[in-house]
């Protein structure tokens, strides 16, 4: 039997000169939550719209389990739940009754609808807002409430492949913890996940695999901790830069750092836990006099990574690629 249920192979995706899916393979197993990574505009949305058969690809194959979901679309879409960007709309609706819908949709009995809607209304803290009703363009539930409701209805009944595409836009704080754990339950439970994020430092959390696209082509996949490419120790050095300063790290050859990335007024250096006194003293004395603003010390991240991988270097700055 398949362990996947889901897999592309060679998807290739235009919108006129533009390519948004350059030959991408990659692929989602059971049980297993995947993230999805990358900026606004690196394809991740296209991806999803093929997926479940709203754009049709230019070349390559998508398989949802033994589904060919090119050629039958709608059998595919059978063994999918997506939660998409856009909220759900539930105007005239309230939570309750939405994900009672869903879970019915989805083949539940109304008695279990009911209880899986008790459940996720428990599970995400929703309660206070489960029989208030949804108004147009906006009104009688936030914008977080509305989304949490969509994740509700994505998940109300179990699904082979469930799709969440930036789940936690508008969702405060702790709902946000609420929903990532949420979401690593249904891997847990043998659902395969893939997770559209921009939002690198809280999916790490909660992900077995990451794929990295960057203007249409995956450049990066692996574990978190096999794409933090770092050791344990590793931690992370961030500088504040003043507003047209030049980054006094990219010219000390005494600093000794294991990757450089430059993001607008922030470099972030990866240094070794035993270089970490010289380097913090260093950055004592660039502060003092004023080369920066501001630096921190903190342990090693998957961004650090992410950012080497999808930042562009800087042309007007010599010495511009990471190190």
């Amino acid at each position: 039997m398949d362990p996947d249920v889901l897999r592309i192979t060679d998807l290739t995706r235009r919108y006129g000169p533009v390519v948004a899916n350059d030959d991408l393979s990659f692929h989602v197993r059971a049980g297993e939550v995947v993230g999805l990574l990358g900026h606004n505009g690196a394809g991740k949305t296209t991806v999803v719209s093929q997926i479940v058969g709203l754009l049709r690809p230019h070349a390559g194959d998508i398989r949802v389990g033994g589904t060919d979901a090119v050629r039958d679309p709608a059998a595919a879409r059978r063994h999918v739940a997506l939660q998409p960007q856009a909220q759900a709309p539930i105007d005239g609706l309230t939570p309750r009754s939405a994900i009672e819908i869903a879970g019915g949709l989805r083949g539940l009995t109304p008695r279990d609808a009911r209880a899986a809607a008790v459940s996720l209304a428990e599970e995400l803290d929703i309660g206070p807002w489960m029989d208030r009703r949804a108004l147009p363009e906006g009104g009688g539930l936030s914008g977080g409430i509305r989304r949490l409701t969509g994740f509700a209805m994505a998940v109300a009944a179990p699904i082979p492949l469930l799709i969440l595409d930036e789940p936690t836009n508008d969702i405060d704080a702790s709902r946000r913890r609420l929903l990532w754990d949420a979401v690593r339950r249904r891997g847990d439970a043998g659902s395969g996940v893939l997770l559209v994020t921009h939002n690198v430092s809280e999916a790490e959390r909660i992900v077995d695999e990451l794929v990295i696209l960057d203007r249409g082509r995956l450049v990066a996949e692996g574990s978190p901790a096999h794409l933090r490419g770092t050791q344990d120790t590793d931690l992370r050095l961030e500088l504040q830069l003043p507003p047209e300063g030049a980054d006094p790290s990219a010219t000390d050859p005494h600093l000794a750092v294991r990757r450089r990335v430059r993001t607008g007024r922030r470099t972030l250096l990866t240094v070794a836990a035993q270089e970490a006194a010289p380097a913090v003293a260093w950055a004592a004395a660039q502060h003092a006099e004023h080369r920066i603003e501001g630096f921190s010390l903190t342990p090693s991240t998957l961004e650090d990574a992410y950012l080497a991988l999808t930042t562009p270097p800087d042309p007007t700055r010599e010495g511009a690629t990471d190190d």
